[in-house]
């Protein structure tokens, strides 16, 4: 399968932020796709999940926040991030009427990404759906202060696709979230996972433990209509 891709900026507030939008022949889906705090669209992780939903016949756009281009370790607060997060969707849509796309465009991101993609779609952001590459419920050690609140308004289907020892997420208490919001979330659990979703014992680089998530994605994808 022929993929082409290009590399682009989009405006956000007075600057640009980087993107690469990669797509497939005839795309079934557009996926945005967002880093995580610690690491820009350029880890291999994220290069790894992209390529693998490009294979899989889904087009991409991955893009990075503005702090990261201005070299700042701490992520930008959430207004920030979710203007970010409408700028880059509104360029997705583009790109893919460009090319006469007309599959559903999917918001997905790494941690504090998908996060912040969860808060923009709670707040107006449109979307057909949404997937979370470990969702980070609360602080390594700190459950009792649960990042939830706004996701119980969102009704788009949601995939929370998270690592059975990721820190971030205490099991049950994920499992209690996405119970209470109902039938259009689903939690599939990656067996022995930590938060980058490596497993003990398992010898995987970061791009091969990214393609390993891009499968059950596009199959939620795909059954989600």
């Amino acid at each position: 399968m022929s993929v082409s891709a290009s590399d682009f900026r989009i405006p956000v507030g007075e600057g640009t932020v980087p993107a690469v939008f990669a797509r497939p022949d005839n795309p079934s889906a557009t996926v945005v796709v967002a880093h995580g705090a610690g690491a820009g669209m350029e880890h291999p992780l994220m290069l790894g999940f992209t390529d693998g939903l490009n294979s899989l016949g889904i087009a991409t756009l991955r893009f990075n926040f503005p702090y990261r281009e201005a070299g700042r370790k701490f992520p930008d607060r959430p207004p920030a991030a979710i203007a970010t997060w409408r700028a880059v969707m509104t360029a997705a849509a583009e790109r893919a009427a460009e090319h006469g796309d007309t599959g559903p465009l999917w918001a997905a991101g790494k941690s504090f990404g998908g996060r912040m993609a969860s808060m923009a779609v709670a707040e107006g952001m449109e979307a057909a759906g949404l997937v979370y590459l470990g969702y980070p419920l609360h602080a390594p050690g700190k459950p009792e202060k649960l990042r939830d609140g706004h996701l119980y308004g969102i009704t788009v289907p949601m995939l929370f696709l998270q690592g059975s020892r990721d820190t971030f997420a205490t099991p049950a208490l994920l499992e209690d979230v996405v119970a209470r919001i109902g039938p259009s979330a689903v939690l599939q659990w990656v067996d022995g996972g930590d938060h980058s979703f490596a497993v003990a014992g398992l010898r995987r680089s970061p791009a091969e433990v990214g393609a390993s998530l891009a499968k059950p994605v596009a199959r939620f994808i795909r059954a989600s209509g």
